[in-house]
C-alpha cells in the first residue's frame, strides 16, 4: 500500500463475516410446494416405486452464485471504510503585503533612448514591459497603481487581482498626468490609499526619471511622514544620470529610500531593470502558511461501481439463462 493510503472506518471491516453470521444462525427458509392428496396415496407409492417428497423444501443456492454474493458483499465492505488517498498538506501563498507602485508617466518618459528585444522604445514601453512580469510574479500581495507627473492619482486600488492590475498599468500612457513632475506629491497619494488599509506590511515601489518640481509637497517631507506610518519606499532611478539631458535626481531618491528603510535602485536599461525586479523579489519575498485541508482522493467509487457492475452483469445471465430453458422446454414440449 502506498504511504499515503488511509482508511477512514477501519470499523466496518467488521461487516465482512455479517453474511456467514447470518446463514449460521437464522433458520433456512423452507419453500412449501404444491401437493394433492388421494385416498389411494400409498398404494401409487408402492406401485411406482418413487419415495415421497417432503411438502417443504430448502431452496439451495449453488457455489457460482455464492461466490458473486460474497464478491459483492466484499465491494459494499470496501465501499463502506472509505479508503482515501490523502496528499501532503499545500502550501499556499499568505496574503500578508501590500504593494504600491507609484509610476512617473510625466513627459520625460516619451524618450525612445531604452530598447526592447533590440529595437528602440520609449522607457514607459520598456518599464511596463518588465513591470508586466513583475506584477504576475507577486501572487499573494495586494497591489495597487499610482501614476504621477504634474498631479497624482490612483489607477487601481488595493487588490489581489493581479490581472485587473496588469490591464490598468497597460492602460496607462505618458502625458496622462501632466508634464512635470511632482514626487512629493506622487507619495502622499500613496500614503492616502495606505491610511484605509488593513494589512501591517506596507511597501512603496516609487519609479522616476526626473526630478522634483519643488512646489506642493516636498519629497523628503512626503518620506517623513512615510516611516511615520510605516511605510517602506524603494526607489528606482530610471536613465542615466548626466547622460542624454537627464536630470534624475539620485541623491533625494537615496535619502526617500534610506529613511524608510527601502533600497535605492538605478537602471539604465531593460536588462538592469529586471534585475532589480529579481533583487525586489527576494528583498520582499511571498509568504507561504500551510492549508488546512489536505488533499484527498476517496477511493469508495470504484469498488461500489465494480459491486454494481457484477450485479447487473450476474441478474443479465440470469435471464438469458432462464430464456434458454423456456426456450428448450417449449421446443421439447412440441417436438
Amino acid at each position: 500500500m502506498p504511504d499515503n493510503f488511509h482508511i477512514a472506518f477501519p470499523w466496518a471491516l467488521a461487516a465482512l463475516p455479517l453474511p456467514l453470521l447470518v446463514y449460521w444462525i437464522l433458520p433456512s427458509l423452507h419453500m412449501r410446494s404444491a401437493a394433492l392428496l388421494l385416498p389411494t396415496y400409498h398404494k401409487a407409492v408402492e406401485y411406482t416405486g418413487q419415495k415421497p417428497r417432503k411438502s417443504a423444501f430448502v431452496k439451495r443456492r449453488g457455489f457460482f452464485s455464492w461466490l458473486i454474493l460474497m464478491m459483492i458483499w466484499c465491494l459494499l465492505v470496501a465501499a463502506m471504510v472509505n479508503s482515501q488517498l490523502v496528499g501532503q498538506p499545500e502550501m499556499k501563498i499568505k496574503t500578508s503585503r501590500s504593494f504600491l507602485i507609484v509610476a512617473d508617466i510625466s513627459f520625460s518618459m516619451a524618450k525612445d533612448d531604452w530598447k526592447i528585444e533590440g529595437k528602440k522604445a520609449r522607457r514607459w514601453d520598456a518599464v511596463k514591459d518588465v513591470m508586466h512580469d513583475f506584477i504576475k510574479k507577486r501572487k499573494g500581495d495586494r497591489m495597487g497603481l499610482v501614476f504621477f507627473g504634474t498631479n497624482a492619482y490612483i489607477q487601481a486600488p488595493f487588490t489581489p487581482d493581479l490581472e485587473t492590475v496588469d490591464q490598468m498599468l497597460e492602460e496607462a500612457d505618458v502625458g496622462m498626468a501632466g508634464q512635470m513632475t511632482h514626487v512629493g506629491k506622487a507619495i502622499n497619494k500613496g500614503l492616502e490609499m495606505f491610511e484605509n488599509d488593513t494589512i501591517k506590511s506596507k511597501v512603496m515601489l516609487l519609479l522616476t526619471d526626473g526630478i522634483d518640481a519643488g512646489d506642493g509637497v516636498l519629497p523628503l517631507d512626503a518620506a517623513d511622514m512615510a516611516r511615520k506610518d510605516s511605510v517602506m519606499i524603494y526607489t528606482l532611478g530610471i536613465g542615466t544620470p548626466g547622460h542624454g539631458g537627464s536630470d534624475l535626481d539620485e541623491r533625494t531618491l537615496q535619502q526617500i529610500a534610506e529613511m524608510t528603510g527601502g533600497h535605492y535602485f538605478l537602471a539604465k536599461d531593460e536588462e538592469r531593470l529586471k534585475e532589480i525586479y529579481t533583487e525586489l523579489d527576494k528583498l520582499e519575498p511571498m509568504e507561504y502558511e500551510e492549508a488546512q485541508n489536505k488533499p484527498i482522493t476517496r477511493l469508495y467509487p470504484y469498488p461500489l461501481g465494480i459491486a454494481l457492475v457484477i450485479v447487473l452483469l450476474s441478474t443479465l445471465i440470469a435471464v438469458l439463462v432462464s430464456a434458454i430453458k423456456v426456450f428448450r422446454d417449449r421446443k421439447e414440449t412440441y417436438v
